[in-house]
């Protein structure tokens, strides 16, 4: 595939350490590739955003383009507004990763938040930018209590829009799993209708390069470059 849209079931659940580590693995096999971040919030100019920690763990070979970003961490339509900058689009940021495409074996387009949060005031969406560039889309979500219904509803919308799931992986699996995250390895592929294609360990984002990806390997499955197992690694923790 060309595109590959990168969605979390919310902030905080480990999609740039995912978004990272697919890069990372498509880099080892000699792909080229790039990652569009189209609107990144919360941060002020010259601040490093989520591009470049991407370019930190994946290495320099990765190209980024961050298109536009507001000081306010909201959803980028409010943040926008408030900053009285002008929002991007989902047709803008389809039209950038089509640009990408041209010279990129892989291009990974990262959202903000979840699937559904307003880009801009019309009322358009990741979900808008996936179903304009035909990308599939990969479900970044948490590992426990909760995820089940925030996986099922962002799987659901995808549906609805006729967009394909790449599958789910777990953005931040930890080192101790409770009872509700190991249960939930059997019942996010249920919950999604689509299967559990990688667990990244809590704190990935702090390994050196060649660790990261070591890791990566391990983390995510064959659709993604890597050897991640699902069957054994939920037998692995069964509950």
């Amino acid at each position: 595939m060309s595109f590959m849209v990168l969605t979390g079931t919310g902030t905080g659940v480990g999609k740039t350490v995912v978004t990272a580590a697919v890069a990372a693995l498509a880099l080892s096999k000699r792909r080229s590739v790039a990652v569009l971040k189209p609107a990144q919030t919360g941060l002020e100019p010259g601040e490093p955003g989520d591009v470049d920690e991407v370019t930190r763990l994946a290495g320099p070979d990765v190209t980024t383009w961050e298109l536009a970003r507001f000081p306010d961490p909201l959803a980028p339509a409010t943040a926008a507004r408030r900053a009285g900058i002008m929002p991007v689009t989902p047709k803008q940021a389809a039209a950038a990763a089509v640009e990408l495409s041209r010279g990129h074996d892989l291009v990974l387009v990262e959202g903000a938040g979840g699937l559904l949060v307003r880009m801009d005031d019309q009322g358009g969406t990741l979900a808008d930018v996936a179903w304009s560039a035909a990308a599939p889309v990969l479900i970044v979500a948490n590992a426990g209590l909760g995820t089940l219904n925030e996986t099922a509803l962002t799987a659901e919308a995808l549906r609805r829009r006729g967009i394909e799931c790449a599958g789910v992986v777990v953005g931040s699996w930890p080192a101790d799993p409770d009872l509700a995250a190991r249960c939930n390895l059997d019942d996010i592929p249920a919950a999604a209708d689509a299967p559990l294609v990688g667990a990244v360990p809590a704190g990935a984002g702090a390994l050196t390069r060649p660790k990261f990806l070591a890791m990566a390997i391990r983390s995510l499955g064959p659709s993604l470059g890597g050897e991640f197992d699902a069957s054994g690694f939920a037998a692995e923790h069964a509950a």
